[in-house]
């Protein structure tokens, strides 16, 4: 049994980690591990970068045709396919973001990881609704890029 499938978090060591040359041009990361019948990443891709080998294996990315376009992200039912692009000390996480109130441009957050703990802090630099899914995108701290999947925007009185 996998340490995930015993706690339901997953840790970086379960990922197919993009090389560093990668994450400077960003790729999608999938975090699904289910094997269910779901495919609308595959779908969505517009340079074939995702493929499964049926339609219940998890899906995979392939990082050196991937364009880090962002397609996967809001029609992943399971909120489990995130963007990463690293920028010297910085990076640019794309994540898809379902709770209110919905942060805006330059608003300062707080990175949560895996586990639901606060990391870091980040600035909101897009926001954009991609059916029926909001897609962020955070500036953080490059060192948080792989960690953080979630953000927690801020009480007016914080």
């Amino acid at each position: 049994m996998k340490p995930y499938e015993r706690t339901g978090v997953l840790s970086v060591n379960d990922l197919k980690i993009p090389s560093e040359k990668q994450l400077e041009k960003g790729v999608a990361i999938t975090e699904c591990v289910q094997e269910i019948p779901c495919n609308p990443c595959v779908d969505s891709c517009p340079v074939d970068a995702i493929s499964m080998n049926d339609i219940n294996a998890p899906p995979v990315v392939d990082y050196n045709k991937c364009i880090a376009c962002g397609q996967c992200v809001g029609v992943c039912p399971g909120l489990a396919i995130f963007v990463v692009k690293k920028q010297n000390e910085k990076g640019l996480l794309t994540l898809p973001y379902e709770f209110l109130p919905v942060p805006k441009k330059d608003e300062v957050v707080e990175t949560i990881d895996r586990d639901g703990e606060q990391i870091g802090e980040g600035v909101i630099k897009r926001v954009k609704k991609q059916g029926k899914t909001i897609v962020v995108t955070v500036e953080l701290d490059a060192k948080d890029l792989m960690n953080a999947r979630h953000i927690k925007v801020r009480e007016k009185d914080e």
